[in-house]
C-alpha cells in the first residue's frame, strides 16, 4: 500500500487492505483495485452545442433534437474510484468501453490530497464534473453548471423519480444534474456499548457536512432548539451542535477519511460508536458483533453535472447517458460500495459470469446493504443540501457551509 496514493485507491481496493485486521475476526475479504489515473490531454476541437430544450424534473424532456458529433476529447472531474480504467481490476473498467464507443478520449482528473472538494471542485476546468450536494449547489448558484436536456440522456427515464428530483440538483422544471451514487450513514456499535451517541467519543467521517449528524441527535434529544432540517441551523442550533461534536471527539480524533479507516478501528477494538455506511456495517457484521441501532439517518446524492463552458458538451451529453446505464452503474456501485441511481443495476448480469461470485452478486449484496427497494427507509433519510445563510431559500438566519460548517470543522479536527 505504500507505494500507492490512497487517494487513487477505489473504495473496494481500500477495504481490500483491512483483510488482516479483519482475518482476526473471521471477516470477509473485499474486491481489490486501484485507480489507474488518464494522462492529461488537451482538445482543441470546437464544440459543437446540444439544444436547449426544457428540462422537466422526474421525466424527459419534449422535442428532443439529436446531438452533434464528439468533440474528441472529454476533461472529466471526479473523485478517485468513480472513473475506472480497469488498472486495479480489468472487471472494473467503464472509461475504455466508453472511449472506444463514443470516441470522446478522457482526460480524467481528481481533486489533489489535502485540498476540500467543494473548493477545487468550484475553481477547476471541466466539462463534467461528479458533485456531491453541497458543491453542486454552489455550482449552480455561481452558473458554472448549465440547465440539462434530460431527452438527450436515454437512460435518464430509468433513475427514480426521487433521486432525479433532489433539490441539490433541481429547481422546478431546471435540471443540473443526473444522479449517479447514493449513500447514507447510520449508527452502529460494537454489541457492547449501549450504541447510545451521547456517550461517546463517535467515530464519525472527517467532512463538514457531518455536522448534520449530530444536529439530527439533538433535534430529538433537545426538541427546544428548534432544529427542523439538520443541513440549515441557526447560530444558536450550530452553537449547541459543536458542543457535542466537541463531546464525541473525546480526547482523541475519532474521525475517518478512506471507509477501510472505520472498519480497521472496528476490527481493531480502537472504535465502539460510529456513524458509517450500509456498505461498512454489512462488512463488520461479517467480522463481529456489529449491529445499528437508531433511524436517525442522513444521506447524500453524488451527480453529473455539465461544465456551462464546456468545450465538449456533446461528448459530455454521451458520458452523462454512458454512467447512467444500469452496467456501468454496476461497477461502480461495486468498486465504490455506494448504492447504484439506476436500481436495474442490482440486477444486471453478464452471459456466462458466476452466479456466487460474480459482479452481479457484489451488486445485489450491495444493493441489499442499501435497502434500496425500501421505500419506508427512504422516507427517513435526511439527504443533504448546501447550508445557506438564507436556510435553502425559505428565509430566516441561517449559518453558511463554506464560513461556518467547514470553518468551525477544520478547527476541531487539527
Amino acid at each position: 500500500m505504500a507505494a500507492v496514493s490512497r487517494r487513487r485507491i477505489g473504495v473496494a481496493g481500500l477495504l481490500a487492505s483491512s483483510v488482516v485486521a479483519l482475518a482476526a475476526c473471521g471477516g470477509p475479504s473485499a474486491v481489490p483495485g486501484t485507480t489507474r489515473a488518464a494522462a492529461g490531454r488537451v482538445t482543441s476541437a470546437a464544440p459543437t452545442s446540444p439544444s436547449p430544450s426544457a428540462s422537466a424534473t422526474g421525466r424527459p424532456s419534449p422535442t428532443p433534437k439529436g446531438l452533434g458529433p464528439g468533440e474528441g476529447t472529454l476533461t472529466v472531474l471526479t473523485f478517485p474510484g468513480y472513473a475506472e480504467y480497469g488498472g486495479g481490476d480489468p472487471n472494473f473498467n467503464w472509461v475504455t468501453p466508453f472511449e472506444k464507443s463514443t470516441g470522446c478520449r478522457v482526460n480524467l482528473q481528481s481533486p489533489p490530497s489535502g485540498e476540500p472538494a467543494d473548493d477545487y471542485l468550484a475553481r477547476a476546468s471541466f466539462d463534467v464534473v461528479s458533485a456531491p450536494p453541497q458543491t453542486a449547489m454552489r455550482l449552480i448558484a455561481e452558473k458554472k453548471v448549465t440547465r440539462l436536456t434530460t431527452s438527450l440522456i436515454p437512460h435518464y427515464d430509468q433513475i427514480p423519480r426521487w433521486l432525479r428530483s433532489q433539490p441539490s440538483i433541481a429547481d422546478g422544471d431546471a435540471v443540473y444534474g443526473v444522479p449517479y451514487l447514493w449513500g447514507y450513514f447510520l449508527t452502529i456499535h460494537d454489541g457492547t456499548a449501549a450504541g447510545a451517541l451521547e456517550d461517546g467519543p463517535v467515530m464519525l467521517k472527517d467532512s463538514p457536512m457531518s455536522v448534520a449528524d449530530a444536529a439530527l441527535l439533538l433535534a430529538g434529544e433537545r426538541p427546544e432548539l428548534g432544529i427542523k432540517d439538520p443541513f440549515q441551523l441557526t447560530r444558536p442550533q450550530l452553537d449547541a451542535t459543536f458542543d457535542l461534536l466537541k463531546q464525541w471527539r473525546g480526547d482523541g480524533r475519532p474521525y475517518w477519511k478512506e471507509p477501510v479507516d472505520l472498519v480497521q478501528a472496528f476490527a481493531g477494538g480502537t472504535a465502539r460508536v460510529a456513524r458509517a455506511l450500509p456498505y461498512q456495517l454489512m462488512l463488520l457484521r461479517g467480522a463481529g458483533s456489529v449491529k445499528a441501532s437508531g433511524d436517525a439517518m442522513t444521506g447524500w446524492v453524488d451527480s453529473w453535472m455539465v461544465s456551462a463552458r464546456a468545450a465538449s458538451p456533446n461528448c459530455a451529453y454521451r458520458w452523462l447517458d454512458w454512467t447512467s446505464t444500469a452496467k456501468v452503474q454496476q461497477q461502480a456501485a461495486v468498486w465504490n460500495g455506494l448504492a447504484p441511481a439506476n436500481p436495474l443495476a442490482c440486477t444486471w448480469k453478464l452471459k456466462d459470469e458466476p452466479v456466487k461470485t460474480g459482479q452481479s452478486a457484489q451488486a445485489k449484496r450491495t444493493c441489499d446493504a442499501y435497502r434500496i427497494d425500501d421505500d419506508a427507509l427512504l422516507e427517513k433519510i435526511h439527504f443533504a443540501v448546501r447550508p445557506t445563510k438564507d436556510c435553502g431559500g425559505r428565509g430566516g438566519e441561517c449559518t453558511d457551509y463554506t464560513d461556518d460548517w467547514a470553518a468551525r470543522w477544520a478547527r476541531l479536527v487539527e
